[in-house]
């Protein structure tokens, strides 16, 4: 809304300053500071009504001992985060821009089918939550509604520079490569549906100790700003031979927001927590990432750029086929980790939490610092 205002004052009234607006990089740095402003407004206040409700966290009895500690923690503090991104990108972003918009849309179909599952284990008392085929129903549903609208929309384009020609509708290069229309369709659509369940599972299983998921989001999206920004510069995207992606500048605004809304949000997630942010914010976080990777084409860099996650996840998937397998074939199941996912693994082996943390995110930045890297290097 601030970016019009400012516009027309320019425009009409020739006014002082008001033409700064149009720069993406003051926008996200005010898209930064007022996400951070505003988590660290509400953040208290949303704590303690969560407090008054007795909105508190239920430990799982065979997680790690340390944690029973932290039994009645306030929970569904992701929606500080929610805010602190929502209020920001639409006072600053260009809210017609159909990027911000898919993102928006992820951001809060992936919160309000994570506050769903909060409700469901704090109110009714059922530590399971949502039923995992509803959460995937929900997943495959918002891959389905950020593939068709990057398929069909009329404003969005990718150009090839090497070739300075458009490679079609929304389609990847990968999916080019098929011999027909409708199989690079369904490649399409079938790696957009793949990327959104992946990343979304991913954050959430992260979302374990305190300060880890929003400090890797942070972290990750900062890389992904960077990425948004080069890919949205026709220079840029030039020289480090990546797709120019128009109008991709918004994303940069968007993910400021995310970035300045993660680290006011580890104020009060910060060990020993004030609040955690529960499914409501780890599965909106995921979404977040998701739809940002495959807007600016790089989704094939997620592995690396999101290694933390991937890693976290890989190493339960791991765990559970593996006890499967040995219980299957001996008798009994047998375990490689002392449990997953990762994180809870050093806790065990009596890592203090910050510890786990910092060096989590020490590794994550330089996954960050690895990914841009290899986009020259490629």
């Amino acid at each position: 809304m601030l970016y019009y205002l400012f516009d027309y004052l320019d425009k009409q009234f020739d006014l002082a300053g008001a033409g700064v607006f149009r720069f993406i990089s003051f926008r996200a740095s005010l898209a930064a500071i007022l996400s951070l402003l505003i988590s660290l407004f509400i953040g208290k206040r949303i704590i303690n009504y969560l407090k008054r409700k007795q909105i508190g966290e239920t430990i799982r009895t065979v997680g790690p001992e340390s944690h029973f500690s932290k039994k009645g923690t306030p929970t569904m503090g992701g929606v500080i985060i929610l805010i602190s991104i929502l209020i920001p990108t639409l006072l600053v972003a260009k809210v017609e821009n159909v990027y911000v918009l898919v993102m928006l849309l992820a951001t809060l179909w992936m919160g309000a089918i994570g506050l769903t599952d909060d409700y469901i284990k704090v109110f009714l008392k059922n530590k399971q939550g949502l039923r995992s085929k509803f959460k995937i129903m929900g997943q495959v549903g918002l891959g389905i509604i950020i593939a068709t609208t990057l398929f069909f929309h009329p404003d969005v384009q990718q150009i090839a520079l090497q070739t300075n020609l458009p490679i079609g509708k929304s389609l990847f290069s990968y999916a080019n490569l098929a011999p027909t229309p409708e199989l690079a369709w369904v490649i399409y659509f079938a790696v957009i549906i793949f990327i959104v369940t992946a990343v979304t599972n991913a954050v959430n299983l992260t979302d374990g100790i305190d300060g880890l998921a929003a400090g890797v989001s942070a972290i990750v999206g900062t890389g992904l700003g960077i990425l948004a920004y080069m890919s949205g510069n026709t220079i840029l995207a030039n020289y480090l031979n990546i797709l120019y992606v128009p109008m991709s500048g918004e994303v940069v605004v968007f993910l400021a927001s995310l970035v300045g809304a993660c680290i006011g949000f580890i104020w009060y997630n910060s060990f020993p927590a004030q609040v955690f942010m529960g499914d409501t914010g780890s599965l909106a976080l995921g979404g977040a990432l998701a739809a940002v990777a495959i807007i600016i084409k790089m989704e094939l860099l997620l592995p690396i750029l999101c290694g933390i996650f991937f890693v976290e996840s890989l190493s339960v998937i791991i765990q559970v086929t593996y006890f499967k397998y040995t219980k299957k074939k001996y008798g009994e199941g047998r375990r490689i980790f002392k449990m997953s996912p990762l994180h809870h693994h050093y806790e065990l082996k009596g890592i203090p939490e910050p510890k786990i943390v910092t060096r989590f995110w020490i590794v994550a930045i330089f996954l960050v610092i690895v990914t841009i890297a290899l986009l020259k290097l490629r």
